[in-house]
This record gives C-alpha cells, sequence and structure tokens, in this order.
C-alpha cells in the first residue's frame, strides 16, 4: 500500500499526461472515456477528430432512468446529460490529453447549459471510471482554475460513471447524416466562436500553468481538429471580442412574474415569457429604419444593429446578424408540427424570434425576431444610455 501510494505521488510529480503516454506503450487494448459537454452531435464531431480516437458513440449517462431515450433525457428531469463514450487507442492518445482536448471543446464556467441549449441534460461533466482518472481530471480542472483563460471558475461536474446508453440511431454521427443543417447549428450555437475567441491564439504545447505543469495542451494538429466546422470563420468582426462587454449583464437576474407583467405589455410578455409571436405587419419595428441598436426589452442585452437590418417582406424584424453572438441562444423548435430554429436572449432567456438559412447576408441567416422582444435605442442616445461601446458599428 505504502509503494503503491509512492508510485502515485511520483506520477503526479512527473506529469500525469505524461506517464499515461508511457504506459500506453505496453498497452494495446482499445480504453474508453466518457465526457458530457451539451449537444452530443458536436461533442462526437469534435472528438473523433483527435488523432488516436477510434469511434465516438453519442448517448446518456448520470440519470437514474434506466434505458434512457430522447424523449425523456430532454426534459431534463432525469439527471442524465447528454454525454458521448469515446472509445481510443491509449498508445496514440493519453486519457489526459483528452480530458485537456475536452477543455477545448466546451465552456466549462456555464452551469446552466452549454451554449444554445439550456438545461441540466446539456451541463457538462467528466465521468471518470477509477481514482487515476478521478485525479487526472481534477489536477486538469484545477489547472485550468488557476490559469486566468476564464474569468470564473470552472463549473463542469467530476462524476463517477453509473450508467451509459448509446443514443437513437438518428443521433449517431449526425454531423456525417445531415452536415448541412449540422454546420447550420454548429454555427449559431456559438459554439465554435467560443473556441477560436479562447483558444486560437493559444500555442501547441503551452500549459495551463507554467510551473507544475500536470496536462498538457493538445498538439498542434489535434487542437486544429476539434473544431466543429469552417462556418465560424464567416463570423463578421462585430460579433468578436466584445467579452468585456458580455459581463455587464453576467449577473442579470431577471425579474418574477408578478414584476415583469407590471413592467411589460401584454404582448411582451405574452412573447417573451409565454414564446408567443406577434401579428405579421401589425408591429412596432418591421419596417423601422432609423440609426441606432435593438436590445432586450427585459434585460437590455444588445442583440442587432440597424446596420443588419433589412426587408423581408415578412412582417416582422429581420436581420443578417446579431451584433455579439455571446448575447444570442439558439435552440431546436419542433412546435406547431415543423422543427424550426429558435432565438432567445443568453441573460433574460428572452424568447425572440427564429433564424432561418435564407438571408441575404455572407452567413445566408435570416433572424426573423419579434418587436415585442425589443427596445429601441437610437444611434444619438446610445452614449447616453450606456452603449456608446456600440458606436463604432456605424463608423463608415
Amino acid at each position: 500500500m505504502v509503494d503503491e501510494m509512492a508510485a502515485l505521488a511520483m506520477m503526479l510529480m512527473l506529469g500525469l499526461a505524461h506517464v499515461q503516454d508511457v504506459r500506453a506503450q505496453n498497452n494495446s487494448s482499445p480504453a474508453e472515456a466518457y465526457f458530457a459537454g451539451g449537444c452530443f452531435w458536436c461533442m462526437e464531431a469534435g472528438m473523433e477528430k483527435i488523432p488516436g480516437v477510434l469511434k465516438v458513440i453519442s448517448g446518456y449517462s448520470g440519470g437514474h432512468e434506466e434505458n434512457a431515450e430522447y424523449a425523456m433525457v430532454s426534459t431534463g428531469r432525469t439527471g442524465h446529460r447528454e454525454a458521448v463514450k469515446v472509445i481510443y487507442d491509449p498508445q496514440v492518445v493519453s486519457y489526459g490529453r483528452l480530458v485537456d482536448a475536452f477543455w477545448k471543446m466546451i465552456d466549462p464556467t456555464d452551469q446552466y447549459g452549454s451554449f444554445a441549449d439550456r438545461g441540466p441534460q446539456y451541463t457538462s461533466a467528466i465521468y471518470y471510471r477509477n481514482r487515476e482518472e478521478k485525479e487526472i481530471a481534477e489536477i486538469s480542472r484545477d489547472n485550468l482554475d488557476d490559469s486566468g483563460i476564464f474569468n470564473h471558475p470552472v463549473a463542469t461536474a467530476i462524476e463517477p460513471l453509473l450508467n451509459f446508453y448509446p443514443a437513437e440511431e438518428e443521433h449517431q454521427n449526425y454531423h456525417k447524416k445531415n452536415p448541412g443543417h449540422y454546420r447550420t447549428y454548429a454555427y449559431l450555437s456559438g459554439r465554435e466562436q467560443f473556441i477560436d475567441q479562447h483558444w486560437k491564439d493559444r500555442k501547441a504545447g503551452q500549459s495551463y500553468k507554467a510551473e507544475n505543469q500536470t496536462t498538457e495542451i493538445i498538439d498542434q494538429k489535434s487542437e486544429s481538429s476539434i473544431r466543429m466546422s469552417d462556418v465560424g470563420s464567416q463570423i463578421s468582426e462585430e460579433g468578436l471580442g466584445k467579452k468585456n462587454v458580455a459581463q455587464d449583464w453576467s449577473s442579470f437576474v431577471r425579474p418574477g412574474r408578478e414584476e415583469l407583467l407590471k413592467r411589460l405589455t401584454p404582448m411582451q410578455f405574452r412573447v417573451t415569457r409565454k414564446d408567443g409571436t406577434e401579428p405579421a405587419f401589425n408591429n412596432a419595428y418591421w419596417d423601422h429604419k432609423e440609426e441606432g441598436i435593438y436590445v432586450d426589452v427585459v434585460s437590455g442585452e444588445p442583440l442587432f444593429s440597424s446596420r443588419d437590418k433589412f426587408d423581408s417582406g415578412t412582417g416582422w424584424p429581420s436581420f443578417t446578424h446579431p451584433i455579439d453572438h455571446q448575447f444570442i441562444v439558439t435552440r431546436e423548435d419542433r412546435s406547431l408540427f415543423m422543427s424550426r430554429t429558435e432565438v432567445r436572449s443568453r441573460y433574460a432567456d428572452s424568447h425572440l424570434g427564429h433564424v432561418f438559412p435564407d438571408g441575404p447576408g455572407p452567413d445566408g441567416l435570416r433572424y426573423c425576431i419579434n418587436s415585442a422582444a425589443l427596445r429601441f435605442i437610437p444611434r444619438e442616445e446610445m452614449l447616453k444610455e450606456g452603449y456608446g461601446h456600440y458606436l463604432s458599428l456605424f463608423q463608415d
């Protein structure tokens, strides 16, 4: 027992990821790792591109329901998360390196979901199978916390693996079976933009912590391969680099129902809180042409610029893209017997409208938004209202 503890201490001193790479030389059997990082389509697409990964299976893990299925997990009441089972060759890639790659595919500080998807079933987790995996995950998490990369603490859970139920066949290899819809979803979710913003300038081999390193950043080949798609490269400059502004709303707490009923008109409440839709051609901004920005009627989050507004002929305000994707959340909407992509504000969680792939801009998107979810701030009042940072949007 003493010898085992001494050996473990030596492993930690040398660096767990490195030790695992050495161990792997004598291990020819495939190994397994389990992660939850929001939409399993995206996790599967990212993990399978890492050299040494043999197969990735989408599924459900962590809950109390047996034989979990999408219909029950999507309610958020089962305790299950959307997860992936990663089968890998330890001679090529270690468990420690998979953990490092996992951090680069998620927002580890989001405790309420993952990018476009909100709810406990979309929160992130590392599921360990033994003490060694647990310690690797915990040390990697602590190093990430100490790195200063993020302004908030890591919220990703580290839990023992209780179960794993493969998802329905339609969810396996979704990015290959439905590449068009997947690329649109991956772009709209904001996942790739987040990855680019936090990792694109970090060099291969750079550690989370300069001293007492215990985990490694994956090499450049692996790092570039975990990008979800090339769609993210199409993002306009206006939508990047404003994380400092997003923090102004990070502590926003939405008022309760009674307070909102006092503040909002009946139509505003029905649209933002009941996912309603206002009448076409009979709303405040469908043909509004004044210069300025449109913000969330509840929180004030900056959403759209008049420079990106166009006449779609639908009778609702339409925009080619948001001011900043950090304030936008998208999710699948299967109501009304059809499949659409809903648009919500991130911090107020207001229903805004839907986004469609038929817009005139370079991204080919049309954000069809309810006027009732918006408040317009004229250009000349933006500085007074606290939105002076966005005046640069109107520089010719």
